[in-house]
């Protein structure tokens, strides 16, 4: 699944596609100057759509809301544990100043987790998270997480640390297999809202007890209808598509 979703990258990314017609009405240009002239039109089209920010927010807005944000009692929660999910950590190269993290888009991902554990004294924290790149890396990502957890103070006797996982199925079935862990206990379930729908399925099929915890909403309440940016268009769309074709592909497979 992990070389799948490598190779799928191309799909999720709508540049790519405009970069792929582009290529293609070059190479029809003079013997079929029709089609080349169609297709160099649907590439600018796409490029320009792909900037129309409602539309992507509306579709995300289809996965974030399938898990609403939990409010939490003080003290207790009643939880055992929350599992957060890796992917809000730069890459390893990226960690060149000592003592300091270095987050990414899904920071939430680590910051929310700190007020819980402030507030349950007795949740524990378990982190997942590999290497999402297809080379090694001297730092894993759960390395990584401990460097930022333990500067913010986190008890590393509240901390357990999964470094194998390099997919979602992967970050259910090895945390499982950790020593110490009792998936049947009730856990939160901590990680982007749009990946939520895939998290949460995937867990639930490897057999643990969560529930959602979502956070890094990105679609908001509603859209203004004149948002346009290219650059937040094409973060947006790639989210979406690499969220939605991983929960059918997760599905297909039998692993949700």
């Amino acid at each position: 699944m992990f070389w799948a979703s490598k190779l799928l990258n191309f799909v999720y990314q709508p540049l790519a596609w405009v970069v792929l017609l582009v290529l293609l009405s070059s190479a029809l240009v003079h013997r079929r100057p029709a089609w080349s002239r169609r297709l160099g039109v649907s590439a600018a089209a796409i490029l320009l759509l792909m900037g129309w920010t409602p539309l992507p927010d509306t579709l995300l807005r289809t996965l974030e809301s399938q898990y609403r944000p939990m409010n939490l009692p003080k003290g207790s929660t009643g939880f055992h544990g929350v599992v957060v999910l890796g992917g809000a950590l730069e890459p390893a190269y990226q960690w060149s100043a000592p003592g300091q993290a270095a987050l990414n888009e899904a920071a939430e991902r680590m910051t929310e987790v700190l007020p819980l554990l402030r507030n349950d004294p007795n949740l524990r924290l378990v982190f997942t998270g590999g290497s999402g790149e297809l080379t090694t890396t001297e730092l894993s990502e759960a390395q990584r997480a401990k460097i930022f957890f333990d500067g913010q103070g986190v008890s590393p006797q509240r901390v357990t640390y999964e470094s194998k996982s390099r997919t979602t199925y992967e970050n259910a079935v090895l945390t499982r297999q950790l020593n110490g862990i009792d998936a049947s206990q009730p856990w939160l379930l901590l990680t982007t809202a749009s990946h939520m729908p895939r998290a949460m399925a995937v867990f639930r099929a490897a057999g643990w007890n969560v529930s959602a915890y979502p956070v890094d909403f990105r679609s908001g309440v509603k859209s203004s209808w004149t948002g346009y940016s290219m650059d937040a268009g094409f973060k947006k769309w790639r989210q979406f598509l690499h969220e939605w074709i991983g929960l059918w592909a997760y599905r297909l497979t039998g692993q949700a």
